[in-house]
């Protein structure tokens, strides 16, 4: 599954602002990340194209089972890798921080690991 950095960020964002508001559009974006709204706009036409996600007629986001299956898989990394790194000293906020810098580019042998690891030592909550 080839996909950039950015739009992982995107998909993530609108999962998680979907958990929280229950049904997202692109200004619940530019508020979430600090963006600017033809940003946002360029990258959900940008996901829309590519199957990730659709816009209803209201402007409200549905991931489709692409975008939802890397939204989760990113999403995931980030609540492991952020209790980990809390769980060796790291404050909250550079735990959340190094977590999003993290998760895109570590393997996923390297992160199974770490989860494996982690849930043995009793170090993850629910993730």
């Amino acid at each position: 599954m080839n996909i950039y950095e950015s739009a992982e960020d995107y998909l993530e964002a609108i999962l998680i602002l979907k958990e929280r508001l229950g049904m997202v559009r692109s200004i619940d974006i530019v508020r979430e990340k600090n963006f600017s709204k033809p940003s946002v706009s360029v990258a959900m036409k940008k996901l829309r194209e590519n199957g990730y996600i659709e816009m209803n007629a209201d402007g409200f986001i549905t991931l489709l089972p692409p975008g939802e299956e890397i939204a989760q898989r990113i999403y995931t990394r980030h609540r492991v890798l952020s209790q980990f790194l809390e769980h060796l000293g790291v404050s909250p906020e550079n735990a959340a921080a190094d977590a999003c810098k993290i998760e895109h580019d570590l393997s996923d042998e390297s992160f199974q690991k770490i989860r494996e690891f982690a849930s043995r030592q009793g170090l993850l909550g629910e993730s």
